[in-house]
């Protein structure tokens, strides 16, 4: 963990999920991020910041369903695509 102020890594994160390489992507991860990323805990924020990392071609498929994501990003995955469902 870096000594980044946490206001600035929330900043920095919802940027980043607001500018990604697919406009689909921009859409889902900007919405979970507008959500959620405030109420993190600093060890989600790091599995979060490690999501952004991955290729946004990887991220829609595991998003979507059409593949399954990586066991260390699975939860969050789940997460993520659960943004779009309808509550129940």
């Amino acid at each position: 963990m870096s000594d980044e102020p946490r206001e600035h890594r929330l900043k920095r994160l919802h940027m980043r999920s607001m500018r990604r390489g697919i406009k689909e992507m921009d859409l889902i991860l900007s919405t979970y991020a507008g959500r959620h990323l405030a109420g993190m805990t600093d060890a989600e924020l790091d599995v979060y910041d490690t999501l952004l990392n991955e290729n946004d071609q990887d991220l829609y498929r595991w998003v979507t369903g059409q593949e399954a994501a990586p066991t260390h990003l699975a939860d969050l995955v789940g997460a993520v695509s659960r943004t779009f469902q309808p509550e129940k």
